[in-house]
């Protein structure tokens, strides 16, 4: 067991603990998801999920340049900013830019990265893993909830 949850099991496609459904119910039971990438334009993919998880039941908290104010959550510039601890580090941002919000999110304790719909970087994903995250890759929450439903 890692951070109090159960350990899931093995997607070979992926080389590990990754994109199984175990592995992602385990993800979608934690609470307080830290979304990279998420401002105030609603034509990005970021709001309409942000928005969902938290009809979920999840908090959100935006992570984005301009740390704006999304769906009433105050939000921060960087992972490291925010003053309360996250379980998922949902990451909306290019593949080749995810491997710097992977390692900050390993920096501050989160139990889990998410990379969303073609954000992949397998490297990024081996050191989440090593460092006992749990991970997720080329998934989007609001599709894996609507096949929950």
């Amino acid at each position: 067991m890692k951070h109090g949850l159960p350990q899931a099991g093995n997607l070979e496609h992926w080389g590990g603990r990754i994109n199984q459904d175990e592995l992602i119910d385990i993800v979608l039971g934690l609470k307080t998801w830290a979304i990279v990438g998420l401002g105030n334009n609603p034509e990005r993919a970021a709001f309409g999920v942000s928005k969902l998880l938290q009809d979920k039941g999840h908090r959100i908290i935006p992570v984005y340049p301009r740390a704006e104010i999304v769906h009433g959550e105050i939000g921060y510039k960087t992972l490291s900013e925010i003053p309360e601890p996250v379980d998922v580090v949902d990451c909306f941002v290019n593949s080749n830019l995810v491997g710097k919000v992977v390692d900050e999110a390993i920096s501050i304790g989160a139990k889990a990265v998410w990379l969303q719909l073609d954000v992949i970087d397998q490297a990024a994903i081996e050191r989440a893993k090593k460092a006992g995250l749990y991970t997720v890759m080329n998934r989007c929450p609001a599709i894996e909830y609507r096949k929950r439903s």
